[in-house]
């Protein structure tokens, strides 16, 4: 369960957001470092930095491959840019394409992605900020601006760079005194855990994290009709753009075809253009290599007998802004040759049409927990209820002349978070998808509840991500009539945890809202019986167990619940705690001795009679315990109302390693939330929902919980 200080934390960053804290003019300071502050100091105490979150060093490196016993790393040594050259520069004449070529890691993913990111100087100076440099202020300090997961943080980095035989080991600059790519390379490094975290990958998670934007990929096998206007459209607009050839097979990695393409490495396009060509229109696609080498040797390659065929002014010009890595390919062979095209459009335009009309965005951050709220895809349906639920309602249709049918666009976008971070551990990216269900009509304008288990047994899907993949996000585009849907996103299994960022642009302006329980209690009032009401074999019963002072202590109700409950041999159960005893003595004691009388023990004893009834309906499988999502509805059968992270804590509190509950744990469970309730009303008598209260009561409230 989250400690006190946590949950702290995180209400405070939760406030700090709804402020617009994680805005790109609002950047968090990740890890709390300020570079403006640790730069400053460093100047006054004239020494240069050295970065103790993410010290030069083995674990920097990686952790199998790049990891301490690598042949790789042996012989690696950490120096600054003026130990390796004379004069460093941090941008040497603007920032190009060619200031990013490949080492010794397998990033060319995220290589291609600042690439694409240079043709766009404004974009780049959201990433790379203004003012840093190895002359003016020079502190061996640097920092950058990058997309998290729905917020900007600002990355500090020293410039420590790891080098072999005195070359930089991994991303370099073809001018060997620039350093902006290689110190970029590193704060992504920091960001997720070490470089190896960034070996293979997907361009548009590159894309995405240096401009907050949306990415969609197309199966170039299977493209739209339009794709040749999609790319031009997008490479107008500023959107990166990427472009890769599928591996069959492990030995396919990196093997260079016959007119010198790599398979199963990642491009960037960086133009498109029309050209006349004996008489016709020819379109051609400019490509870069990462690596600054290896080029397409085909049909309007470097050399090739087509470009005599063109305008010589035409020519000098198109050929006059080539980089090194850089080539001409006809639009036709790069339809054939290449298998996936991957899009980020910096801004959330229509995706596919030549007005700009703006997109209307929602962002949530939501957990898929073991027990509570990872419930898999459809085809778990016992679980799949479970997982968090988001409801979409589209107000108007689209303005799409010529089309008859009358439709709402939107895209859905799904995001796993941290999971490279994760690859240290043996983690990697969970498979992951999304469901979208209509809401009936006679539900629709209804309280945004979270749909049970009936719903979806009842109903199909309108829509869904095309496929359940390992990849950090998913996203599609979706066109359904005016309406009310649910999107539920999900791991492909139940029970594997991650957190998830869940963005929704829709065309239309439209409302969206995560569907949770609104968190309630239906307590009973308290039972008002006496002495004269209780019958003569449970006053017998009593008196023999509390004996000559007729209380009974914790120690005694242990003893007594433990022996009761060894005599339903349908239960499963590791017997009462005494710190549940107490509890349930704080629940009941009304004089304020510690110890149960007559009357609250006869009210305690109705209540667990209650609860054992509840407990048996819901154990489904009779198997003497009950799984965590049939304690959910159990729990609600028992009067509690509880949102998505109330029942994170509860199982967390409650389940075993299996995500099964007892029944000692169940009544334990509910205890607690009537002592808890009955508290916080006793607090708010006017039933405001907010409750104030001085320390000393919630020392009590805390202490004696």
């Amino acid at each position: 369960m989250m400690p006190f200080g946590g949950m702290a934390a995180r209400l405070q960053r939760d406030r700090l957001r709804a402020e617009g804290l994680g805005q790109h003019n609002n950047a968090i300071k990740y890890l709390n470092q300020d570079y403006e502050a640790l730069k400053q100091q460093c100047i006054e105490s004239g020494t240069l930095f050295r970065d103790p979150q993410f010290p030069a060093g083995p674990t920097a490196l990686g952790f199998k491959e790049l990891g301490p016993h690598s042949s790789k790393t042996r012989g690696v040594e950490w120096k600054r840019p003026s130990e390796l050259v004379d004069d460093p520069q941090f941008i040497v004449g603007g920032a190009t394409r060619t200031d990013i070529c490949q080492g010794a890691l397998g990033d060319c993913w995220l290589l291609a992605a600042i690439g694409s990111l240079t043709l766009n100087e404004e974009l780049l100076h959201r990433v790379v900020p203004h003012g840093q440099s190895f002359q003016e202020d020079y502190a061996g300090i640097f920092h950058f601006q990058i997309w998290q997961f729905g917020e900007w943080v600002d990355v500090v980095v020293d410039d420590q760079l790891p080098t072999k035989d005195g070359e930089l080991l991994f991303v370099h600059s073809a001018e060997c005194t620039e350093f902006w790519s290689a110190l970029l390379e590193k704060a992504y490094a920091k960001l997720n855990g070490c470089y190896e975290s960034l070996s293979g990958g997907s361009t548009t998670e590159g894309f995405e994290d240096f401009t907050g934007g949306v990415a969609e990929m197309y199966d170039l096998k299977r493209p739209p009709r339009n794709m040749g206007h999609i790319i031009r459209k997008a490479l107008e607009r500023g959107s990166l753009l990427g472009c890769s050839i599928d591996i069959t097979s492990a030995f396919d990695m990196e093997a260079v075809t016959f007119k010198k393409l790599v398979k199963g490495h990642a491009y960037s396009v960086t133009a498109f253009r029309d050209v006349n060509y004996r008489g016709q229109q020819e379109q051609l696609i400019r490509i870069r290599n990462p690596w600054g080498q290896v080029e397409w040797t085909g049909a309007w390659s470097d050399g090739s007998s087509e470009w005599n065929n063109i305008d010589p002014d035409e020519r000098e010009e198109l050929q006059l802004k080539m980089e090194d890595g850089e080539f001409w390919m006809s639009f036709r062979d790069f339809m054939r040759e290449f298998s996936r095209l991957e899009i980020c459009n910096l801004t959330p335009d229509a995706l596919t049409k030549d007005e700009l009309s703006r997109w209307h965005t929602q962002v949530f951050e939501g957990t898929w927990r073991r027990g509570s709220t990872a419930g898999g895809c459809r085809n778990h349906p016992a679980t799949f209820w479970i997982n968090p639920q988001f409801k979409i309602k589209l107000l108007e249709e689209d303005d799409d002349p010529g089309d008859d049918e009358v439709a709402c666009s939107f895209l859905v976008a799904l995001m796993q978070k941290h999971r490279r971070r994760e690859r240290r551990v043996g983690g990697d990216m969970h498979t992951i998808g999304f469901a979208v269900y209509e809401v009936p009509e006679e539900a629709q304008g209804t309280q945004n509840v979270h749909l049970k288990k009936d719903f979806f047994l009842r109903n199909q899907s309108r829509a869904r991500s095309e496929t359940f993949i390992n990849l950090r996000e998913v996203s599609n585009q979706i066109r359904l009539p005016p309406g009310e849907y649910i999107v539920v996103p999900s791991t492909f299994e139940p029970h594997k945890e991650a957190d998830f960022v869940l963005r929704v642009f829709t065309e239309k302006q439209s409302d969206t809202a995560e569907l949770d329980e609104e968190i309630s209690a239906d307590l009973a009032d308290e039972e008002e019986i006496t002495e004269d009401d209780i019958e003569d074999g449970f006053k017998n019963m009593f008196q023999q167990l509390a004996g000559e002072d007729m209380e009974i202590s914790v120690f005694e109700l242990r003893t007594i619940l433990n022996r009761v409950i060894a005599r339903h041999k349908d239960l499963k159960t590791d017997g009462f705690s005494v710190d549940s005893c107490r509890n349930m003595v704080n629940l009941m004691d009304k004089d304020g001795s510690a110890r149960l009388g007559l009357v609250e023990f006869q009210i305690l004893w109705n209540k667990i009679r209650s609860w054992l009834t509840i407990f048996r309906q819901h154990d489904l499988d009779k198997s003497g315990t009950m799984s965590s999502y049939e304690m959910r509805m159990a729990l609600e059968s028992a009067g509690f109302k509880l949102n998505n992270k109330l029942h994170q804590v509860v199982v967390a509190r409650y389940a075993d390693d299996n995500m099964g509950v007892d029944f000692d744990n169940f009544v334990c469970c509910l205890v607690k939330l009537e002592a808890m309730f009955r508290f916080f009303r006793s607090m708010d008598p006017d039933g405001t929902g907010t409750a104030v209260m001085n320390l000393a009561e919630w020392l009590l409230l805390t202490m004696c919980g």
